[in-house]
């Protein structure tokens, strides 16, 4: 096969009727096999992941067929994310290392960051920058949160917490890549017990929270990575009650929590009638995030850092 295909044209087609044949399931970064197989083949060649027609018909050489012929290969047969293949996952453009200790990042919460930070307007919730003094990423994995939120509050201590140790591994490859081990420290334990009584302008958490039933009915490339990462539960919010809970006692007035929480809009708006939650729309959903103040959660001005 690697004598008959030669240019990325041919295992980008070849690639693609591969995985359809397979019927393989995506939700990595790309959502269909036309995607999925441009990606594999874009950055297991270091190119850029967004921009395929220069490249299209460029010959490759006997070691890039035979890597790619691999890796096409490896993604239809162990139906591993193809970013478990690359070693690499992207959040707007940004690399990050991930590998089979983490799960592949996809959070709305990136490209709120960006949406909000980039854009020409203040936000409408989100403090500015560079009030920021405090950020704690919660349920890190791999740290892409936590390393996206010291790029945009430049003047910010960030911790980030995770109760895996092998998350952690990943993430403090992650922290040294992009030479934040200055402002940036990892954190091993459930929630905030590690911090103490430490207190954030700003929470930032995508914790698990698929419910049980969602999670029986996952695909192999689901599977593949860590349980731990996506079980919330029963109903998928126990950890976004417990997060709801603490969170006041570890925030800053001025402050507030931005949660990802899936599907559990309904149940929660209806389990905390009282509690302010402003929902983020982002390109994919309407009502997987949301912003609520230090304020809403019961912070007043006279509690002390």
């Amino acid at each position: 096969m690697t004598r008959e295909l030669t240019t990325i044209r041919d295992y980008w087609r070849y690639a693609i009727s591969r995985f359809n044949a397979a019927k393989l399931s995506f939700g990595h970064g790309t959502t269909t096999a036309t995607d999925d197989a441009a990606f594999l083949i874009l950055d297991s060649l270091d190119l850029p992941i967004d921009i395929l027609d220069p490249f299209l018909d460029a010959r490759l050489t006997p070691t890039e067929r035979q890597l790619l012929a691999e890796r096409i290969h490896a993604r239809v047969t162990t139906r591993k994310p193809s970013a478990y293949l690359t070693g690499r996952s992207y959040i707007q453009g940004i690399p990050f290392r991930v590998d089979e200790r983490v799960i592949v990042p996809r959070s709305h919460i990136g490209e709120i960051l960006f949406s909000e930070y980039l854009s020409e307007e203040d936000s409408s919730y989100l403090p500015d920058p560079l009030s920021v003094e405090s950020v704690i990423d919660i349920c890190t994995g791999s740290g892409c949160l936590a390393i996206l939120a010291a790029k945009f509050f430049p003047v910010a201590e960030i911790d980030a917490v995770d109760l895996s140790a092998d998350a952690l591994e990943v993430a403090k490859l992650n922290v040294a890549d992009h030479e934040l081990e200055d402002r940036l420290t990892l954190h091993k334990g459930d929630l905030f017990t590690p911090i103490g009584n430490r207190k954030y302008d700003l929470i930032i958490t995508n914790p698990p929270y698929v419910d049980h039933e969602e999670i029986a009915l996952f695909p192999d490339e689901y599977r593949a990575e860590p349980a731990m990462a996506f079980d919330g539960g029963l109903d998928g919010l126990d950890i976004v009650r417990t997060l709801l809970a603490e969170a006041p006692k570890h925030l800053n007035p001025g402050g507030g929590m931005i949660c990802e929480i899936g599907n559990g809009r309904e149940i929660l708006e209806e389990e905390f009638p009282d509690l302010d939650f402003l929902w983020i729309e982002t390109t994919e959903s309407q009502d997987s995030v949301f912003w609520i103040t230090a304020e809403a959660l019961g912070v007043t001005a006279a509690s002390k850092r």
